[in-house]
């Protein structure tokens, strides 16, 4: 049952409340890092979509040595979809909570047979709220996405190509009813409030705490596009020892041993410093490790929330994919989505 915190915490869906209180005031105490924090502009009036097809190509993700293109084509309903052309008898994945099968070391969507899947989607998804596009119809001939050098970089610049265009309806916003918050292992936590501004607007405050290199970063960004282009560059992360995990042992299982990871498409991370070159550099400090959570991790699970474009204030400490899913489960079990501006 949930129960009742502070005001600063809001109801605690699931979870610890005196974890919770220990985790927040370590979450307040941490420096802010950089803070990414642009005038108000103007909301979008419309829903849109992309003004022409576009495709991008690259090794596979789990099949390192073959070549998979995202084909993105405009759409004026539905949202975002993935449309699995290998196998032709399935209806296309949406993009929403409900279709999330998996979370173990990545998010996975899946919709009807077992087969029609899409493995780590996070780094694509994320682009629905991060660059405001509302519909976009992907054809894959496989559940395996390509991986890039420059993360999701590549995809950012694909869709900018494509150009935008407005569509008829108008854009869709949604909050939550209340400030709610969900206690993790380790002292993780998400904290979801509303958005109560006249605009519709979704501010983020990450904050992760490695015991390598990585060490504590925390960002504050209110989300823009421009916020989307910049964060899309950070890589996933990994600690040396998954990397020679993943290089050794990890060569006898199946779905280890044709992981396309290199030494420059993702951040290694050693316990007193990098085994690669970290991006994303501000006063002399790598924040790649947090500008990947907040824009590539945190907002793909707020994408899954389909009704709307998310807004409101979200604040994540030490959390993953698996406490992100768990929260917007949750939003939609105890009925916690409302359009914005409805009177609650």
């Amino acid at each position: 049952m949930p129960v009742m915190t502070t005001a600063a915490t809001g109801t605690i869906l699931e979870g610890n409340a005196q974890e919770l209180e220990r985790s927040y005031e370590r979450f307040t105490r941490q420096p802010v890092d950089q803070e990414w924090l642009p005038a108000t502009r103007e909301p979008d009036r419309f829903l849109t979509t992309i003004r022409e097809p576009v495709s991008v190509t690259g090794p596979g993700t789990f099949f390192g040595r073959a070549q998979r293109t995202l084909n993105f084509l405009p759409s004026t309903t539905g949202g975002w979809a993935f449309d699995r052309t290998d196998l032709p008898d399935q209806l296309p994945i949406r993009v929403a909570a409900g279709n999330v099968w998996t979370t173990q070391r990545n998010i996975v969507l899946c919709s009807g047979s077992p087969h029609n899947y899409m493995r780590m989607v996070e780094h694509i998804v994320a682009l629905r709220l991060a660059l405001g596009i509302d519909n976009l119809l992907i054809r894959m001939d496989s559940g395996d996405p390509p991986l890039f050098e420059r993360g999701s970089l590549d995809l950012v610049e694909a869709l900018d190509r494509a150009g935008r265009r407005e569509l008829a309806q108008p854009a869709r916003y949604v909050t939550v009813k209340e400030p709610v918050s969900i206690v993790g292992p380790n002292g993780s936590f998400l904290i979801v409030k509303p958005c109560t501004g006249p605009v519709p607007v979704l501010r983020l405050d990450c904050a992760v705490d490695f015991k390598t290199a990585i060490g504590q970063q925390r960002l504050r960004l209110v989300l823009t596009p421009e916020a989307g282009r910049y964060g899309a560059q950070a890589r996933t992360n990994c600690s040396f020892l998954q990397m020679l995990f993943s290089k050794t042992v990890g060569q006898f299982l199946a779905d280890v041993r044709n992981l396309g990871y290199t030494t420059k498409n993702i951040l290694i991370a050693g316990r007193r410093g990098y085994y690669n070159t970290p991006g994303l550099v501000h006063n002399g400090k790598s924040l790649e490790a947090v500008w990947h959570r907040a824009i590539m991790d945190l907002t793909a699970a707020l994408a899954l929330i389909d009704p709307g474009r998310f807004v409101g204030d979200v604040e994540s400490y030490k959390a993953g994919h698996a406490l992100d899913c768990i929260l917007v489960r949750k939003l939609y079990e105890q009925d916690l989505l409302v359009p914005f501006g409805r009177e609650t």
